[in-house]
């Protein structure tokens, strides 16, 4: 069983929801995402991911593409954010995944990524650009590395697609909640009940929704039916802010601690516009 495996059955055996925070590695630095993860991993993230900054992103609204340029800017690369998991790995015990598109994974040479990977302490990989009907090359050499592969349902998937990435996918499934691209967002999406239905008439694998989760009361009410919830844009934008790095990561920690009391066993309808 891999740690994300374990880590959504230790969940259901709790009654509770997980919760998965997004941060772009390298967004200001690589020094401040190491403290970052530490910080809400303290607060109760159940899993961690890691975007691998892009120069042309694919599914990133503007707050994520700002983030990928500083750390871009930083000069952050592949091999760093590799080496940042390697770092974190023995002082963390939450998931890590790293999110990043299939052309820096190719360049970098897939047995030798996914071995890095492997060996650094990554627990699931999801490469936005790679739907399963393209993953031939890709899926064995992770799964031999023992990594997840995570794949992208969105409103527009087919009951035959859904059907092929609940075969292939492991560790999770993730939901994107609405058509576009990332962003915080005042509402849920009316249709996101019925999607999520879909989804699990598929499969019992553990479902996790982004796109535009913002808000602890976002976070309760996704849970009440999906297996956990991902923030991403939302805690971005409180970096891009600026400030006093101490305020920065407490502000952060503390607002991580807010959604992630929102996953526990209070549950309470979808309320959705």
């Amino acid at each position: 069983m891999s740690r994300l495996e374990e880590c959504f059955a230790a969940l259901r055996a709790r009654g509770e929801k997980g919760l998965i925070p997004y941060l772009t590695a390298g967004d200001p630095s690589l020094e401040f995402t190491a403290r970052l993860v530490e910080g809400v991993a303290a607060s109760g993230a159940d899993i961690v991911e890691l975007g691998i900054p892009f120069s042309d992103p694919l599914m990133d609204g503007p707050v994520i593409q700002a983030s990928a340029q500083r750390a871009l800017q930083a000069r952050t690369t592949p091999a760093e954010v590799l080496a940042l998991v390697a770092q974190l790995r023995p002082r963390v015990e939450v998931g890590l995944v790293l999110m990043t598109c299939y052309n820096l994974v190719f360049r970098y040479g897939l047995e030798r990524f996914a071995a890095e990977a492997q060996e650094a302490g990554v627990d699931g990989i999801l490469v936005t650009d790679l739907p399963p009907e393209e993953a031939g090359e890709w899926e064995p050499v992770a799964r031999a590395q023992g990594l997840d592969t995570i794949y992208l349902v969105a409103p527009t998937s087919t009951p035959e697609r859904l059907r092929l990435i609940a075969e292939h996918a492991t560790g999770f499934i993730y939901c994107v909640s609405r058509r576009g691209v990332t962003g915080v967002r005042k509402r849920l999406p009316p249709d996101l009940t019925a999607m999520l239905a879909r989804i699990r008439a598929q499969t019992d694998k553990p479902i996790a929704v982004g796109f535009g989760i913002s808000t602890p009361e976002h976070v309760r009410q996704v849970v009440a039916w999906a297996d956990a919830a991902v923030v991403g844009s939302a805690l971005v934008q409180r970096l891009a802010a600026g400030g006093d790095p101490e305020e920065q990561l407490r502000g952060l920690s503390e607002f991580v601690r807010e959604l992630k009391e929102a996953t526990l066993p209070k549950r309470v309808e979808m309320q959705i516009d």
